[in-house]
């Protein structure tokens, strides 16, 4: 049985983390455990695989609440979310054999790295509310662990203390959602499907869902954590966390919100929609304005998870509606971003990592001229940033352009509300990816192109060979995603049928591995056209320059403004693209402070410019939170020193609102 083996893989990979103890201190321990880690990946990546269009497996263990056990299940759902996590698992462990190597404090990642991945895929299978919430915990201490790695920097404690702030809130807001849905048998979720809830309770279990699930998955506002937690944990922690622990999330989402509240109420879409459309505009817009370049990676994980919200949110409109093909294409959309998010923002973190362990560095205005010194990382790198970009004929722009087609059906709903929001949507949607193309535009051009701004970045040297074995097999995933997605759209066939009782047209019979939404009358794609086409324009005009373009060439310095100093000092920088953008949004988006230090003419010392950049979450819901806890507490610390009296009248009105209380209630 496809469970058995899913359940003793993870049994596998916590007895993998008690082997990284016992090794501390040995050396091939770094590479013993992240190889024992890609192998039992690489074993649930083909349970997840082959049971995609499988029947559900059921098991049940002698754990857990008394007389109730915990209960596992393998479906269809189960089958794609254990693909998508193993997958990423496999090529980071992978990544890790070379990557650990550098690892300054290894004893403080590998016990907790299998644990990681072992609580991420208990939560894929978990079939009731006790072994969920359970695995949920695991999963977040686990991260949080990873997290603070490299505690003995300040940024990183603070790091892992807003993380564990954020998942604890996370998983308060999961259990109280299912306290409300729970059946009158029990916490099984087979008893929540089947239970029926007064019309009160599916929203109110809707916005316990987006508080829980947001919160891991990185909604805005609810995504403080990530830009924070991301940059202090290892590359390929890193990677784990943004490219699969955010699609966990996702997954306990769309397993509440399509699995076990039933029929959604149309209302719901509005909600979910507004959140994935301004999460997408924000995060990108956030990730303009970072220099550092894992920090510019975690704000795109924001993006993306709006992104893949849009496309939910378009599915429960639809299905409210009683249009199942038009949810079964946004259902499809949103789950194929989940996948193609996996991937190409799992090799950009390898390629940020990379770039790290060459050179010390995450800030890009201290790189630069990497190219020459790390031509495959900036070509593995590159193709993540085109594809994350959502240009084809890579996958990010498969996944968003059937997201355009199910917007463009949007005029069919007969909600007013629906038919302006979602063009609003669309636009979001669309100044995203404009946005997005500028960001990666910036971390590529600033990081690898131009001069070296600093000796570190003129030390560098190309990384290790299992580094860059995982970062070309994730370049060309990305690749084959994007010029034949109808195998991955078939893949997710099942999937999305068993949510909402209906698939997108079969792709695989069409020529030219072209895909078609709803009908070819209306609109399709083939990326191997696009693919060809690209390859053969760019060969051509090679040729031609070649040909009669050669005899032309010129060499010189670059032109400067008639300012002679080479000092790499006056190329564009980081800052510079994000100009624009923070001079128009920065006070209302931002919080963008810009001073101006301009010496008196005859004074020898340089300009200077200092920029100083807030996330209004903070200031708007945080900071006002804080302040409230802050004072709560100092009321509540006062308690600390009464008198005996004083305790004696406090016990005294406690009860008589407790007497109260017991009489009113019915």
């Amino acid at each position: 049985m496809s469970i058995m083996v899913v359940l003793w893989s993870v049994g596998a990979l916590l007895a993998t983390s008690v082997l990284a103890v016992a090794m501390t201190g040995r050396i091939a321990a770094s590479r013993i455990v992240y190889a024992l880690c890609c192998g039992v990946c690489l074993l649930l990546l083909g349970a997840g695989v082959t049971h995609l269009g499988a029947v559900a497996e059921t098991a049940a263990l002698p754990l857990g609440l008394p007389w109730v056990g915990a209960h596992f299940r393998l479906d269809a759902l189960s089958a794609f979310f254990l693909t998508v996590i193993n997958l990423t698992g496999a090529a980071a462990s992978f990544y890790a054999i070379g990557y650990g190597a550098h690892e300054q404090h290894p004893s403080r990642v590998l016990p907790f790295f299998p644990a990681f991945l072992a609580g991420m895929n208990l939560v894929i299978v978990a079939d009731d509310a006790f072994s969920f919430l359970v695995a949920w915990e695991f999963m977040s201490l686990s991260s949080w662990a990873l997290v603070l790695a490299h505690h003995h920097v300040a940024e990183n404690r603070r790091a892992g203390f807003v993380y564990l702030t954020m998942a604890s809130f996370g998983t308060l807001a999961l259990l109280m959602a299912f306290g409300l849905i729970a059946a009158p048998s029990g916490y099984a979720f087979a008893a929540i499907r089947a239970a029926t809830h007064s019309p009160w309770k599916p929203g109110l279990v809707l916005a316990l869902t987006l508080l829980g699930a947001g919160s891991k998955a990185g909604l805005v506002p609810l995504h403080i954590w990530l830009p924070l937690a991301h940059p202090a944990a290892p590359s390929h922690v890193s990677a784990l966390m943004s490219g699969v622990m955010t699609k966990v999330a996702v997954y306990g989402f769309v397993r509440i919100v399509f699995d076990l509240l039933g029929p959604p109420a149309w209302w719901w879409s509005l909600v979910v929609l507004s959140l994935g459309g301004v999460t997408a505009v924000m995060g990108v817009l956030y990730a303009l304005m970072q220099h550092d370049l894992k920090r510019l990676l975690a704000y795109h994980s924001v993006e993306n998870i709006g992104i893949i919200f849009i496309g939910l949110g378009l599915a429960l409109a639809f299905e409210a509606y009683a249009m199942p093909s038009a949810a079964a294409l946004s259902l499809t959309a949103g789950l194929l971003h989940v996948f193609n998010h996996s991937v190409f923002k799992s090799l950009l973190f390898f390629g940020a990592g990379a770039v790290l362990t060459s050179t010390g560095e995450r800030d890009m205005e201290h790189l630069g001229g990497l190219i020459h010194r790390m031509p495959q990382t900036a070509f593995a790198f590159l193709v993540g940033c085109i594809a994350i970009s959502a240009l084809p004929p890579f996958n990010g722009f498969v996944s968003e352009w059937l997201t355009f087609q199910a917007i463009l059906l949007s005029p069919q709903l007969s909600s007013w509300g629906l038919k302006f929001l979602v063009p609003a949507v669309g636009g979001l949607l669309a100044l995203s990816a404009a946005l997005a193309a500028a960001c990666f535009v910036k971390a590529f051009g600033v990081t690898f192109l131009g001069r070296p701004r600093s000796e570190a970045a003129e030390r560098g040297r190309e990384t290790d060979r299992f580094s860059l074995a995982a970062m070309f097999v994730f370049a060309a995933l990305c690749l084959v995603a994007g010029i034949a997605p109808g195998l991955f759209i078939d893949a997710l066939a099942p999937v999305v049928k068993s949510l909402v009782g209906d698939r997108m047209p079969a792709q695989l019979g069409i020529e030219w591995l072209s895909i078609v939404p709803i009908a070819e009358s209306r609109s399709s794609y083939n990326g191997l056209l696009v693919f060809v086409f690209i390859v053969f324009s760019a060969l051509v005009a090679a040729q031609i320059i070649h040909r009669f373009g050669s005899h032309a060439l010129r060499r010189g310095p670059a032109w400067d403004c008639g300012y002679p100093d080479p000092s790499p000092a006056t190329q564009y920088t980081a800052s510079s693209f994000a100009q624009p953008i923070r001079r128009i949004l920065g006070g209302v988006a931002f919080g963008a402070r810009e001073r101006v230090d301009m010496p008196a003419p005859g004074d020898a010392r340089a300009a200077r410019l200092d920029i100083t950049i807030r996330d209004r979450a903070w200031d708007v819901l945080y900071t006002p939170i804080a302040r409230g806890v802050e004072f709560g507490a100092d009321q509540l610390n006062q308690l600390h020193f009464l008198t005996i009296r004083g305790y004696l009248s406090l016990v005294f009105v406690a009860l008589v609102g407790l007497l109260f209380v017991v009489a009113a209630w019915p």
